[in-house]
């Protein structure tokens, strides 16, 4: 079976997401894999959002902005989501208005058949089950495990409400849907962007999270907090993101791997609290989570907007690390190293994703939890007699050990301090000792810093440079410029900064792709290594990029 791409379309509060959940399930039990992603209006109610379903036999992770099949919940959704409709695709929707689709009252079946209008979603299921090409025994299972807490008679409903709409979308299937879903026997699971964090952070050994909510960002810490017992990591909402940074540093400063989440308006309330874990040397690290600004600008869109800001975050000069995942797989490998990056080095490490890498959800095979291993670097205070919490070494590392762990007198201050950690006005010595103590610890971490990846840099002459979240549209995009006879390559960034050591080859058109409006990689790749790009494709209407849009914009 070859892609199929189902949009469902509706308004905030018509259970667009649990048609898209219910839908997901189905499939991931017919043995294929899945990506899903959503768009939604910042509001509670009305409005149009969509849940966009990716349907394929092996894990294809990057969004397509078109629609196999439009379930539209209500006549808004039909013209707004229309246009997405392919060549040979088909609406599902209330009422006849074009050739391809399947007309169905839901809401009159829902009403004088069922009782209720609750059970239009439940019927909106089974019609999509239907015109997918499905196994309805399948649906139903799942939608027994769905309902069973609200007991038999709602299961036994759901049940009827699903199989009227896969009747009456099966009838008008007639000669307009090719799809079918025979079962396979391979199994995957689901994995958002946002739960991968969670968990990564759990592996990596996080003890502390605090956080106040803002979207993208505030399923993190629910996640967490809802499995306290099972991950152990103790959970606080603060009142501000001021608050909560700095409860993240003073829990890092008494021994435990603590982190904090925001967007782009609660990390600008953090600048400072990054300036003071550079300064008293802490181990600190901060996801944020990008969308489209200034100010609150599209809370629940996406972006990479955020980039130079998190690289210059804070005053003075000090090191940070700075990463940017690609997908959920690899949010698990980068989440986990950044904590160990920020215990060794003793610093701030700030992880980008956005809100499409957070929502979406994506097919993995399997876990492998022994994989991900935290490192941890606290001193042994047992071989140390005279404890100096900021001694001068060549790297710049200095022996980490935190209060009440030894009779060693442990001091932090956010002056400038010398050796002992005691305030300073020494000009002459001691503060550009400090100074460049700091910055050693820049040079080393630079070391560690991976080079980025290379997908046929050396045969193509036109090479795609992206970062973050657009590694698989980046892919995708590259698969359909081959198709036309454009060969393409791609260089793909995840660790951000410090910029490793790396040379880009001669001879190569570079063209850079973001999803922001200004080419923020671009403008720090010159500035670190004097590239020169030929050219820019930039997103920033609050929607990812996708592997069509790249190709339409290069207009090889």
């Amino acid at each position: 079976m070859e892609d199929l791409n189902v949009v469902i379309a509706g308004a905030a509060g018509e259970g667009v997401q649990t048609v898209g959940e219910v839908l997901v399930e189905t499939i991931l039990g017919h043995g294929y894999a899945v990506f899903a992603w959503q768009e939604f209006e910042s509001r509670i109610r009305g409005g149009q959002n969509s849940y966009t379903i990716r349907i394929s036999e092996k894990p294809a992770n990057a969004p397509v902005m078109g629609a196999d099949i439009l379930l539209a919940l209500n006549d808004g959704a039909a013209d707004k989501y229309g246009p997405l409709i392919q060549k040979d695709g088909i609406l599902i929707a209330e009422k006849k208005i074009r050739d391809r689709m399947i007309p169905i009252a839901f809401s009159d079946i829902a009403e004088k058949e069922l009782g209720n209008r609750i059970y239009i979603n439940t019927m909106a299921i089974g019609a999509l089950a239907a015109a997918i090409g499905m196994n309805p025994e399948i649906l139903y299972k799942v939608l027994s495990q769905k309902f069973a807490k609200k007991g038999e008679p709602v299961v036994a409903t759901n049940r009827i409400a699903a199989e009227k709409g896969y009747l009456l979308a099966r009838e008008g299937c007639q000669g307009i849907c090719p799809w079918s879903l025979p079962e396979r026997d391979t199994r995957y699971r689901l994995l958002s962007g946002t739960t991968a964090i969670a968990m990564a952070a759990a592996l990596a050994g996080c003890r502390f999270m605090a956080a106040y909510p803002m979207s993208p960002s505030t399923g993190i810490i629910t996640f967490l907090a809802e499995n306290e017992k099972e991950f152990g990591v103790f959970t606080e909402q603060a009142e501000d993101e001021i608050s909560a940074v700095n409860m993240a540093i003073g829990a890092s400063f008494a021994g435990a791997r603590a982190m904090t989440a925001t967007s782009g308006g609660g990390f600008a309330l953090m600048v400072e609290a990054v300036s003071l874990a550079g300064m008293i040397e802490t181990p600190l690290v901060i996801i944020l989570g990008q969308r489209p600004g200034p100010a609150t600008g599209l809370p629940t869109r996406t972006a990479q907007g955020d980039l130079l800001f998190a690289v210059h975050a804070g005053h003075g000069e000090f090191p940070k690390l700075v990463m940017a995942p690609a997908d959920a797989t690899d949010i698990l490998r980068q989440i986990v190293r950044a904590f160990n990056l920020a215990d060794r080095y003793q610093i701030p490490a700030i992880v980008l994703t956005d809100q499409f890498l957070m929502d979406a959800l994506y097919s993995i095979e399997e876990i492998h939890p022994d994989q991900y291993v935290p490192e941890f670097h606290l001193a042994d205070p047992a071989i140390i007699d005279d404890y100096h919490r900021y001694h001068v070494t060549e790297t710049g590392i200095s022996p980490r050990l935190y209060p009440g762990q030894s009779r060693h007198l442990v001091t932090a201050d956010s002056d400038e301090h010398d050796f002992r950690g005691h305030i300073t006005e020494d000009l002459a010595k001691t503060v550009p000792v400090m100074v460049e103590k700091r910055l050693a610890k820049h040079r080393e971490l630079k070391t560690a810093i991976r080079p980025p990846e290379e997908v046929d840099v050396e045969r193509a002459e036109r090479i795609l440079v992206g970062w973050g979240a657009s590694r698989s549209a980046l892919l995708e995009a590259l698969e359909l410029l081959e198709k036309n006879g454009n060969r393409t390559g791609m260089i793909h960034f995840t660790e951000m900064w410090p910029l490793p050591e790396y040379r880009f080859p001669e001879g190569k058109s570079y063209w850079s792709v973001e999803n922001n409006a200004t080419g923020q990689l671009a403008r720090l790749l010159r500035s670190e290594y004097g590239i020169v790009f030929s050219g820019e494709i930039h997103r920033y209407d609050g929607l990812p990029l996708t592997g069509s849009y790249i190709q339409e914009k290069l207009q090889w």
